[in-house]
């Protein structure tokens, strides 16, 4: 609902994608940038889309930003809320509430 919600409000598209696996990809910010661009996410014209791809057996996630989306979150940023709010919920195997509060600084910043 709150992913749905702000889509409406704002035109700013976030997927989050939960995998076993990145196979047969190695790295996983190719593996989310093409995951991201085959399913379109974004629209056309803004390209304001943003994806988090969260792999828990690779121990990894991942934030893909449209070209529209990284004038504001850049690469940086996405990094510093990886660090700081999802990882550390992750660390204390609280992954609904990581990827809630991550999602709420993401919209947060989005503006």
């Amino acid at each position: 609902k709150t992913l749905y919600d702000y889509n409406i409000k704002t035109t700013n598209q976030i997927v989050v994608v939960t995998v076993g696996s990145i196979e047969p990809y190695k790295d996983i910010q190719k593996f989310t940038t093409d995951l991201a661009n085959y399913w379109g996410v974004g629209t056309k014209e803004k390209d304001n889309g943003l994806i988090i791809l969260l792999c828990k057996p690779c121990r990894k996630i991942r934030i893909a930003t449209g070209y529209g989306t990284e004038k504001i979150l850049t690469d940086k940023i996405c990094a510093e809320i990886i660090d700081n709010t999802f990882i550390p919920e992750f660390k204390k195997d609280n992954y609904y509430s990581g990827v809630k509060k991550g999602l709420e600084e993401i919209i947060r910043k989005w503006k």
